[in-house]
């Protein structure tokens, strides 16, 4: 069969493929560069842990190694006693964005089921009934002239914020332009809190942020005024250094890596499937303030929709299974707007907290500092892995539903689970591979497996399993929140919990099954066109008013190339201004 078609070679774009490999699905990346991406010691991402383990179990158990997981957060107010709280195993894990690209890039291609095509610029798209066809050009091709064409089952557009993508799909891509602007810096220092992340709140709304990366670098954001001047080198050199004299009471020794400006932008697209075609990324979204990281949603997508596809290619999967792409992450990117659209004007603005306590938070006597912490370390509104209650993937309420700590459609918690076979690992370990169907079953670590494997609920579950419409794993826990002994759990290749049912009901295993895969009649009142962010009729990607689609598609030649991450800046170059050398910033 002909391979999916992925257009755009960024982290996001990458990802998608590697999981659909991961999967058995031959892959095809059509990229417009020549292959090789930039190191920018500014340009990094911050994952959250769900995101991370995503990544994780795509990349090995040597991945974490490129990043750092802050030990703890701390914030800092001008005359108020600094707030320290330790982040654990839970921790967001911090790296240089090109590290991940480079890892992702070297497990797609040993692979074996991928190729990646660069020079690739896309110029037109057409669907029939048995799949895409994709037509390139080289990026230095005048006109579309000879150029060529690539078959594909399914195509994906992953090529960033000017996607050629969503505009040959005719897809709009209303909302707010300029959301907030950061100055950025990456150096190596030392500052007085090894290993912490560090948000400092100093007067006149002024703010920076202070995140570790590996060797003793920092990437070091600042908040910019709205609709403020341009940020010259060496107004950025005055910057870092006024804020390490404010940090360690003087201005320590310190090497200037890299510097930008990273712009936010909050923007939705109204379609995520055409036919064939999706959009993922920054393609479908573009968010960051108050903590929000990009990357995170995009990883999120591919994780969302790679083994829905490879279900689909597989075994046949009703079309519903596809159009819950939509429905499920549309929903919850336009859930996360709209709360940093709510809160953002209320935090920045003095005096305001009462009224996101009432909007966000009712009842918390919570501070703006505590919504930013939850925001960067991946809590609430702002933060939190998503759910998708109301997923046409999820099945009926029924009589038998088990009560359980997690809901149906929210992320399953990473307790350690034990499979038939005798291997012990993390439930979290066991994602992105078939549907998981887990026993809460007391006691079975301290049994010998010969004998718990053929007692009690398991040779009648084991059978159920292996009737299941899909394929599915069965695993075995000791103790699962909130669920009582013989609780079966069904959970989604990406972590979401599908059911909980007290006992085994082969019939009723088989209904949920057959639910996820898009063949029942879901309980979800999710629709494909909902989760609209504020501002869905506002302005187009290019902060004007909105274009006709056409006209955009027309114009042809892809975009971004992929998800910014945590910040993409664009390069300011250092000079020699106020006594420090454009190569090193250690004062003269």
């Amino acid at each position: 069969m002909d391979p999916v078609i992925v257009v755009g070679a960024g982290p996001v774009g990458l990802a998608l493929a590697l999981a659909l490999t991961r999967h058995d699905v031959p892959v095809l990346v059509l990229d417009e560069g020549s292959g090789a991406y930039e190191p920018r010691p500014a340009r990094t991402t911050v994952l959250s842990p769900d995101s991370a383990a995503f990544a994780g179990r795509l990349l090995g158990p040597s991945f974490p190694a490129a990043g750092v997981r802050w030990t703890a957060w701390r914030t800092i107010r001008r005359r108020q006693t600094p707030r320290r709280e330790e982040t654990g195993d839970e921790a967001p894990l911090h790296l240089p964005q090109h590290e991940l690209v480079h890892g992702l890039r070297t497990a797609l291609a040993a692979s074996g089921l991928a190729r990646i095509e660069t020079g690739c610029r896309l110029h037109a798209l057409e669907q029939d009934a048995g799949g895409v066809t994709a037509y390139t050009r080289e990026p230095a091709a005048p006109r579309p002239g000879a150029g060529t064409s690539w078959r594909g089952s399914h195509l994906v557009g992953c090529d960033g914020a000017r996607s050629t993508v969503r505009k040959l799909l005719d897809v709009r891509f209303p909302g707010r332009t300029a959301v907030e602007r950061h100055a950025v810096a990456a150096l190596r220092t030392e500052l007085p809190w090894p290993g912490e992340a560090v948000l400092y709140r100093g007067p006149r709304g002024g703010e920076a942020l202070a995140r570790p990366l590996p060797d003793g670098v920092w990437r070091i954001d600042w908040l910019l005024p709205p609709r403020g001047d341009l940020v010259t080198p060496e107004a950025l050199v005055a910057r870092i250094r006024d804020t390490l004299a404010t940090w360690c009471g003087e201005i320590p020794p310190y090497e200037l890596l890299d510097t930008g400006v990273h712009t936010v932008h909050h923007r939705l697209a109204r379609r995520w499937r055409s036919g064939r075609a999706f959009l993922a990324g920054d393609a479908a979204h573009l968010l960051g303030t108050l903590g929000a990281h990009e990357l995170d949603e995009g990883l999120r997508d591919a994780s969302n929709l790679s083994w829905k596809l490879a279900l689909t290619r597989h075994h046949g999967a009703p079309d519903a299974l596809l159009d819950s792409y939509q429905a499920e992450r549309r929903l919850a990117v336009g859930a996360r707007l709209r709360a940093a659209d709510q809160a953002l004007p209320l935090v920045r603005a003095a005096g305001a907290w009462p009224t996101v306590r009432r909007s966000l938070l009712p009842g918390a006597g919570r501070g703006q500092e505590s919504l930013l912490t939850d925001g960067h370390l991946g809590r609430g509104p702002l933060g939190a892995p998503p759910g998708y209650a109301h997923s046409p993937l999820t099945p009926p309420a029924g009589e038998a539903a088990a009560a359980v700590g997690t809901l149906p459609g929210e992320p399953v918690e990473d307790v350690p689970v034990t499979a038939p076979d005798g291997t012990a690992a993390r439930l979290r370990e066991r994602l992105g591979g078939d549907l998981l169907v887990v026993l809460v079953a007391p006691g079975t670590g301290v049994w010998d497996r010969r004998h718990w494997l053929g007692a009690g609920l398991m040779p009648r579950l084991a059978a159920a399993v292996a009737a299941l419409p899909v394929p599915a794993e069965l695993l075995v826990t000791e103790d699962y929140p909130g669920a009582a002994a013989h609780t079966v759990l069904m959970v989604r290749p990406d972590g979401h919990l599908v059911a909980a049912m007290p006992g085994v009901d082969p019939a009723e295993l088989h209904a949920c099954a057959d639910t996820v895969r898009g063949g029942g009649s879901g309980d979800g009142a999710a629709r494909a066109g909902d989760g609209a962010a504020p501002g869905e009729s506002g302005t187009d990607e290019n902060g004007g008013a909105e274009e006709d689609g056409g006209a955009a598609a027309a114009r042809g030649g892809t975009g971004g190339g992929g998800s910014a991450g945590s910040g993409a800046p664009e390069a300011v170059a250092p000079t020699a201004a106020d006594g420090v050398s454009p190569a090193r910033g250690t004062p003269r």
